[in-house]
């Protein structure tokens, strides 16, 4: 009886070693969240900490937030913070300037980053002599127009296509990138034009589409210019489709998009995300919208790649480089520079009331 009596302590001793020793582990699981917690960004990264939160709750993580107010300083005071804390990665960052400056801080500290919202194309292109150890979650600047280069070129291969653009920076370099990869294709627009925007009709520029016998057209600017030409040219039978990129988003003005207008833009996570991550944002009466499903699958992230570096020993920038990881929005891979392996832009058609996926894109 003393002998069953001493194993059951030893036991029962053992037992509440092991899981202090597993909460011990929790514990030192630190993950620091940075993003604009206040001024005219707030509303965004109060959707990184939700996200995050709600994520790290999930997958037994704590998480230190630290406001980069998007700015400079921000930023290099919310790295201090972090890194002062001994986070072990770092999520979040919607703004060039905060993460600029927090960088050469976290590199110092031998912490990842891994940011949902930064586009800036020189933040992964420079990595080879910053050595900073960034990933982007989210586009980069040029995968837009790189999209809409590759999509159009494949799917207009056989029609009958136009280039127009309203002169502005953005719309000129998606025109531009859409025509010299048509060129490399072998294929040659039958139109290509700069348009006056922001004008109540597009009948002028519609008329010389149709002359010229475009069926397809791609126009480099915002979704009103682009809905006022969709009417115009149902107005004139010219049986001509319309195509523009992500800003097609936004809900145009007076004018609806025609039905069968093209948009090239990445998806809108919740309609794609895991349904039970979703509801379970609803649970909280969080709306699972912006940078929040981006924050929740960036922790997801986290836990892999610091799960895999602890089983392999090799250093955590390194287990989240070229490895898959799931998440809430699909799966993720990060390439040697830092940025997604698959450029997330796809084909999206409006159907009268909003934009579905394209078959086959």
């Amino acid at each position: 009886m003393r002998l069953l009596t001493t194993t059951l302590a030893a036991l029962a001793t053992a037992t509440a070693a092991l899981s202090w020793l597993s909460a011990s582990a929790c514990a030192e699981t630190l993950i620091g969240v940075a993003a604009p917690l206040s001024g005219p960004s707030a509303v965004l990264g109060k959707q990184v900490e939700a996200g995050a939160g709600l994520a790290a709750e999930a997958n037994g993580f704590t998480i230190k937030t630290a406001d980069d107010a998007c700015t400079a300083d921000g930023g290099a005071a919310a790295a201090r913070e972090l890194a002062a804390a001994k986070v072990n990665l770092v999520v979040g960052f919607l703004c060039t300037e905060a993460i600029e400056a927090a960088l050469p801080i976290l590199k110092d500290a031998n912490i990842p980053v891994i940011t949902v919202g930064v586009r800036t194309e020189s933040l992964t292109d420079r990595r080879a002599n910053t050595g900073w150890p960034v990933f982007r979650l989210g586009p980069r600047g040029d995968d837009e127009r790189n999209a809409v280069a590759a999509k159009l070129t494949q799917l207009w291969r056989d029609d009958l296509f136009a280039i127009v653009d309203d002169g502005t920076i953005y719309g000129r370099e998606m025109a531009e990138t859409f025509r010299a990869a048509a060129e490399q294709a072998a294929l040659k627009p039958v139109f290509v034009d700069t348009f006056r925007p922001q004008l109540d009709n597009q009948i002028g520029l519609v008329g010389r589409l149709k002359k010229a016998g475009a069926t397809k057209v791609f126009a480099g600017g915002d979704g009103d210019d682009i809905a006022i030409m969709g009417r115009d040219a149902a107005q004139l039978n010219a049986g001509i489709t319309f195509a523009g990129g992500e800003n097609l988003r936004a809900p145009p003005g007076d004018v609806p998009y025609a039905v069968g207008t093209l948009m090239i833009a990445p998806p809108e996570w919740s309609e794609v995300a895991d349904p039970k991550v979703v509801q379970a944002f609803g649970a909280r009466n969080i709306a699972p919208d912006g940078y929040t499903l981006p924050a929740y699958a960036a922790i997801e992230v986290a836990k892999a790649a610091l799960a895999g570096a602890e089983s392999s020993g090799e250093p955590l920038g390194q287990a989240l480089t070229g490895h898959d990881f799931t998440t809430a929005i699909g799966t993720v891979r990060f390439d040697g520079k830092g940025d997604l392996s698959q450029n997330p832009f796809r084909v999206f058609r409006f159907d009268g009331t909003h934009f579905v996926p394209l078959e086959g894109n």
